[in-house]
C-alpha cells in the first residue's frame, strides 16, 4: 500500500479557485462517502482536509500510478470545475513527501499564519469524519495519529507558537485603521463556528459598544453570545439589520454568498455613507466580491489578512529549523513502520510455507513410527528432510548468482540460524 496526498493551498491557488473546490460543513461527509463509493478498490483509505486555505485528499492506494488522475477527475466532476483548470494549482505528494507534508500541516509549518494552532483541530475533525464514514484504514489512522503527536512535540519543545500572530488579531489591527476607537463600534458576527469564536474573543477584548451574533442555528448563536454578553439576531433579519453595524465579520459554511451587493448598498445609504469594515473569513465567500467596489465599504478576505499577518511571523521563524529537524526524524520513523507493514504479507506467506513443510515432515515421521521403524532412524530422516527443504532456496539463489554475489552471500548468512551446542550436556546443576 502506498500513501498519496493530492491538493491545493494558499500558496498554489488563489481564493477564487480554493472556494470552488472546498467542502464546507456537511459537504465534507458527503464528499468522502462519494469518493469511497466511486474509487473504493483504488482508494481503500481516504480523508479530506478542507479549510479556508487548503483542500487536500489523503489516501492509501495499491496503485500510485493510476490513482492521482482518477482522484483529480473525481474532484473535478464533484466540484464542477474542469480538470485543466485544476492541474496548475494541484500538488501530488507520494509516500515520504506525503508523510512529511501531513506532519508539517499539523504542526502549523504549512499555514498562512506560521505556527497557528487552529489547523490541528481542523485536521482532527477531518479524521473524525473519515473514520465515521469508514474511510480511515490502518495506514491513514497511523499517519494522522503520528501527525498529532508530532504537532504536540513541536509546539511543546519549540517556540513556533510562542508569539501572537493570527487572522483574528490581524482583523482587529485592520479595524483600527478605519475606526480609531473600537469602543464606539457596533460589531456583527455572522456564523458561530470556531473562527468566529476566535475572532469574537479578540474584538471583545476591545470592549466595543455592542456585539451581535447572527447564525442560522439560533441555539448555537445564543450559546456563543452568552460568552461575550452579546445579543443575537436571526440570519433572516440580516438585510434589515446590517445598517446598524460598523464592523461585520462573517464565516459560515454556506456554499453561496449570504451578504450581497444590493444588501450592502442599501445599508450604506441608510448609514449616510458612514464606513463599514467587513471581513469575509469564509471559503467559499460569504460576501459577494463586488461589495469591495463600494466607496464606503472596506472589505477584506482571508488572503488579504494573510498578507498582513506574514509581517508578524518573523519572530517564529527561528523555531522553524528546530521544528523541521523533529519532523524529519519522525518521518524516518514512520517510513520504517510503513516498510514493515509492506513486508507483512510476505512474512505471513513465509510462515505458512514453513508450517506446511513441518506438517508434511511430521506426517511422514508418524507413518514410519506407526509401522515400527527405528525411532532413531525416523528422527534422522525428519531432521534431514527439514534441513534439506530449509537450505534448498538459499542454495539455488547462490548457485544462480544473479546480481551481486557478495550481497547475496551476506543475505544468506543472515537467513541461517546461529549454530549452538545443543548436543553438549548442561553441567550447570551437576554440582561441579
Amino acid at each position: 500500500m502506498y500513501l498519496l496526498t493530492l491538493g491545493l493551498n494558499h500558496t498554489t491557488a488563489p481564493l477564487a479557485v480554493r472556494e470552488r473546490v472546498s467542502f464546507p460543513g456537511d459537504g465534507l461527509r458527503d464528499a468522502i462517502a462519494d469518493l469511497r463509493t466511486r474509487l473504493r478498490s483504488l482508494v481503500p483509505e481516504s480523508a479530506i482536509l478542507s479549510t479556508c486555505n487548503r483542500t487536500e485528499i489523503y489516501c492509501a492506494t495499491p496503485d500510485p500510478a493510476q490513482a492521482p488522475a482518477l482522484i483529480t477527475d473525481w474532484l473535478s466532476s464533484r466540484q464542477g470545475i474542469a480538470s485543466s483548470a485544476l492541474h496548475s494549482h494541484l500538488y501530488l505528494l507520494p509516500d515520504g513527501n506525503a508523510v512529511r507534508h501531513a506532519f508539517r500541516v499539523a504542526a502549523g509549518l504549512d499555514s498562512m499564519v506560521l505556527g497557528e494552532p487552529q489547523i490541528l483541530g481542523q485536521m482532527k475533525e477531518a479524521v473524525r469524519v473519515a473514520s465515521d464514514t469508514g474511510a480511515l484504514g490502518t495506514h491513514l489512522h497511523q499517519l494522522f495519529q503520528r501527525s498529532f503527536a508530532v504537532a504536540k512535540e513541536v509546539r511543546s519543545t519549540t517556540e513556533i507558537g510562542a508569539h501572537s500572530v493570527s487572522m483574528a488579531a490581524a482583523a482587529v489591527r485592520l479595524a483600527r485603521r478605519i475606526f480609531e476607537d473600537l469602543s464606539e463600534a457596533n460589531v456583527l458576527f455572522v456564523g458561530a463556528g470556531e473562527m468566529i469564536e476566535l475572532t469574537a474573543t479578540h474584538f471583545a477584548a476591545q470592549h466595543p459598544r455592542s456585539i451581535v451574533i447572527a447564525n442560522r442555528s439560533q441555539d448555537r448563536g445564543e450559546k456563543l453570545a452568552q460568552r461575550f454578553n452579546a445579543q443575537t439576531i436571526r440570519l433572516a433579519d440580516l438585510p434589515e439589520s446590517l445598517e446598524r453595524f460598523d464592523i461585520v465579520i462573517s464565516c459560515t459554511a454556506s456554499t453561496l454568498p449570504i451578504i450581497g451587493l444590493g444588501m450592502v448598498e442599501r445599508a450604506t445609504r441608510a448609514r449616510r455613507h458612514k464606513p463599514i469594515f467587513m471581513v469575509d473569513l469564509a471559503v467559499p465567500r460569504d460576501i459577494e466580491k463586488e461589495v469591495a467596489r463600494l466607496d464606503d465599504v472596506f472589505l477584506y478576505t482571508v488572503d488579504d489578512l494573510g498578507k498582513l499577518v506574514q509581517a508578524g511571523t518573523e519572530n517564529r521563524r527561528a523555531a522553524v529549523a528546530q521544528a523541521e529537524a523533529i519532523i524529519e526524524t519522525r518521518v524516518d520513523s514512520f517510513m520504517q513502520w510503513l516498510s514493515s507493514r509492506q513486508a507483512v504479507p510476505v512474512i505471513r506467506e513465509l510462515h505458512a510455507r514453513g508450517e506446511a513443510v513441518k506438517a508434511g515432515e511430521l506426517e511422514r515421521a508418524r507413518r514410519m513410527l506407526a509401522r515400527g521403524d527405528d525411532p532413531a532412524a525416523v528422527l534422522e530422516l525428519l531432521a534431514n528432510g527439514l534441513t534439506s527443504k530449509f537450505l534448498h532456496g538459499p542454495t539455488v539463489l547462490l548457485q544462480r548468482g544473479h546480481g551481486d554475489r557478495g550481497a547475496i552471500a551476506d543475505f544468506v548468512q543472515q537467513l541461517l540460524p546461529e549454530t549452538g551446542s545443543a548436543t553438549q550436556p548442561d553441567r550447570r546443576h551437576d554440582g561441579n
